[in-house]
């Protein structure tokens, strides 16, 4: 059955449908969207509707025109947060979307001392806790640095953290199925800050010494009724375009 978008707002409608499928690895680059006459008959619009999504999705950068081969999806997609992959697995079970990777998988225990991370996850400055560290890669080219954070409790009861290895399940899934608790995303927040020398070498940003790189950040919490349960930091390489406000 034809989905029938609002009135009014039938061109976000379309818009959100093709930008969820590109987001979620379902239509990789080079995939063509179908045609106009498609589209109208899927969700019973107006020519003039697809043709405002259409153009909404070119301006983000997610589509362009190609001639006969019509929409296509762009070659370098919009790079999606920690968080949201997280949604992507739920929904379809991919972790990479097309043409992506990672690399540099790193599980440490170390002394947390920095603030905002003892903070969120209610620990003193010296406590102990884990940190994996993973790089993505889109077409092998770095787009993201991905660090989460947990203490000593969530380790215990999903001890796949401590692998040295990819996760086959998110922690998130594993932690309820194994205390009957849901675990709840906070408040994603973003900010601009100097990039340090570790990031600029994973993330293969060749910059002259004791120069400035800003780069995006974002962070998210993780928690249940009772704790915080985790804390995400995702550094993204200069250029990326990033989700927000979703």
């Amino acid at each position: 059955m034809a989905y029938k978008a609002p009135e009014g707002r039938g061109y976000a409608d379309v818009a959100a449908h093709f930008r969820t499928l590109i987001k979620g690895g379902e239509l990789a680059p080079g995939d063509s969207l179908p045609s106009v006459a498609a589209i109208r008959e899927q969700f019973g619009v107006a020519s003039k509707t697809v043709s405002r999504a259409l153009a909404l999705l070119k301006s983000e950068g997610l589509v362009a025109s190609r001639g006969a081969l019509g929409t296509v999806v762009e070659k370098t997609p919009i790079v999606i947060t920690g968080a949201d992959r997280l949604n992507r697995m739920a929904k379809n079970g991919r972790r990479y979307a097309p043409g992506e990777t990672s690399s540099g998988h790193r599980v440490l225990r170390r002394s947390v001392y920095d603030p905002e991370i003892c903070t969120a996850l209610d620990l003193e400055p010296g406590d102990e806790a884990l940190i994996r560290i993973r790089v993505f890669r889109q077409d092998d080219k770095p787009t993201s640095m991905g660090i989460s954070v947990y203490p000593p409790h969530t380790t215990a009861t999903v001890p796949e953290l401590t692998e040295d290895a990819r996760m086959t399940t998110q922690f998130d899934q594993l932690y309820t199925e194994r205390t009957g608790h849901a675990v709840i995303k906070g408040q994603r927040t973003a900010q601009a800050r100097q990039a340090t020398p570790e990031e600029l070498e994973a993330l293969e940003i060749d910059a002259p010494p004791h120069s400035a790189v800003a780069v995006l950040v974002t962070t998210v919490t993780f928690h249940d009724d009772h704790q915080a349960l985790g804390y995400w930091e995702d550094i993204y390489a200069p250029g990326s375009k990033v989700p927000l406000g979703e």
